[in-house]
């Protein structure tokens, strides 16, 4: 389930170093705080979600932005620049680009063209794409 080569052995010492640069230098302990505030506001954010589902337009933007904070927690502690390195991996790069693709596609269809149909199909691939993502890192499954 979980496969520690060189290079992720590497990378795990460095998930939470100290002396890294990542996020204006905070400590280890200020990252962890703003990574578990914005994954809490995620959360929030796509319960709320539910609560509006009838109105594509507010459930698209309240689920699609807590989705984007929830995975985008992780950049408090490892830093956005090797989060993104780590996001366009080899092995992550298509499950990326299409999971952005889908959260684009799902602010468009709330946004511009305001069909509760594809907002709602739009929602549902951005979640399979975000769970195609999580199986290519090996937490998941």
């Amino acid at each position: 389930m979980w496969k520690m080569g060189n290079d992720e052995e590497d990378r795990a010492e460095s998930f939470l170093d100290e002396n890294s640069e990542g996020i204006c230098s905070l400590s280890t302990t200020q990252r962890i705080y703003a990574s578990a505030a914005c994954l809490l506001s995620g959360l929030v954010l796509m319960f709320l979600s539910l609560i509006v589902f009838a109105i594509p337009i507010k459930f698209a933007l309240l689920f699609t932005f807590g989705n984007v904070l929830a995975v985008g927690s992780t950049a408090f502690l490892m830093g956005p620049e090797q989060q993104l390195r780590m996001m366009f991996d080899s092995v992550r790069v298509y499950a990326t680009v299409i999971y952005i693709g889908f959260v684009i596609l799902a602010l468009i269809c709330a946004l511009w063209i305001q069909s509760k149909i594809l907002t709602l199909l739009a929602i549902i691939c951005e979640i399979c794409a975000l769970i195609w993502y999580y199986r290519r890192t090996g937490l998941v499954w």
